[in-house]
């Protein structure tokens, strides 16, 4: 399982540790990625995702999970949330007809 957030795309960061004595060694810093469900209306269940907090967010500035999946372009997200979105559309396809 990657450490890349699904909504804001956020990915560790590389860098050094410096000592005093001017050593350098590698590190990475890791996103804060926290497993969160999100009600769906159309799927009729919980979606789980890994996000940053900033990806949660976004989700609730949005208006949930539906909207901001059904709201965003295509191209912006990633497989994970392509996979549900697809899942959505076959939903709303059902309840419709």
């Amino acid at each position: 399982m990657s450490r890349v957030c699904s909504v804001s795309g956020k990915k560790p960061l590389f860098g050094n540790n410096v000592s005093h004595a001017n050593n350098k060694t590698r590190r990475r810093w890791q996103p804060n990625l926290q497993v969160c469900s999100f009600p769906s209306d159309l799927l009729g269940k919980a979606v789980r995702l890994r996000l940053t907090p900033n990806g949660i967010r976004t989700i609730e500035h949005n208006g949930g999970i539906d909207a901001y999946i059904m709201g965003t372009r295509p191209s912006r997200l990633s497989e994970e949330t392509l996979k549900i979105r697809k899942q959505m559309e076959k939903a709303k396809a059902r309840l419709s007809a």
